[in-house]
Parts: structure tokens; C-alpha cells; sequence
């Protein structure tokens, strides 16, 4: 009887801390993307630049900012190749045109996705994601 009560804990707890991580990642894509796109309006050539360090203040663990126009790639820390590179008709690998619902978000203004875009301005927008 002690064992189904302790395993139900468990799986409980666990639930529970996945939920707080995933919260927590999603605080910090909402922060990140948040003062990226401050910075964007502020100091734009120096926001790109930070944008694209690995090591910069835009990037925390396996979370980053990027930063895009249209579907066209501005600013990639982990992916500096992909800048000026137009994806709106590329897909994941489940076959979704996922730079098209990403414009979509912003003009729809839906949320609470795993990638957190934010407009920066008419043309440009940032967005951070995490990885469940």
C-alpha cells in the first residue's frame, strides 16, 4: 500500500517541478526578448550585435534571442549563417511554416507558445524559445 502512495508523490513532485521550470523558462524568453527589443529601439546596431554573441546578455542556457524582418534573419547567436536568409516558407521538422506563425502571433497577438516573439517596431520583432 506504501509503494502506490510514494510513487503517486513522486509523480506529483515531479509534475510540479516541470511546471516550475517551464514557468521559469518562460519568465526568461518574456524578459530576454523583453530587453532585447528596449535595446533594439534604443542602440539598433548595438542590440544586432549583442544578438548575435553566444556568450551575450540575450542568451541564458539552452534559451536565446533572435531577431528577424518579415521572414528574413537579422540577428542569430548560435546560427550567424542564417542572417539575411529569408525563411518564411521554411518548416520544422513536422512540416509547419513555423516563421509564417510566428507573424501570425504577432498580428493575432496569441501567446503562451514555446517561442515567445515580441514586436520591436512595424518591421522588426525578437523572439526567444525553450526547449521542454
Amino acid at each position: 500500500m506504501r509503494k502506490p502512495i510514494i510513487f503517486t508523490l513522486i509523480v506529483v513532485i515531479g509534475f510540479y517541478l516541470t511546471g516550475y521550470a517551464f514557468a521559469d523558462d518562460k519568465a526568461d524568453c518574456i524578459s530576454l526578448s523583453e530587453a532585447a527589443a528596449k535595446m533594439m529601439k534604443e542602440d539598433f546596431t548595438g542590440a544586432l550585435c549583442e544578438i548575435n554573441k553566444k556568450d551575450g546578455k540575450f542568451v541564458k542556457g539552452n534559451i536565446y534571442v533572435f531577431a528577424m524582418r518579415g521572414g528574413v534573419v537579422v540577428a542569430h547567436p548560435f546560427k550567424p549563417k542564417l542572417a539575411g536568409m529569408d525563411l518564411i516558407n521554411h518548416k520544422d521538422k513536422e512540416g509547419k511554416e513555423y516563421i509564417k506563425e510566428y507573424i501570425k502571433v504577432l498580428k493575432e497577438k496569441v501567446s503562451d507558445k514555446t517561442t515567445y516573439v515580441l514586436k520591436v517596431d512595424d518591421d522588426y520583432y525578437v523572439c526567444a524559445g525553450h526547449y521542454k
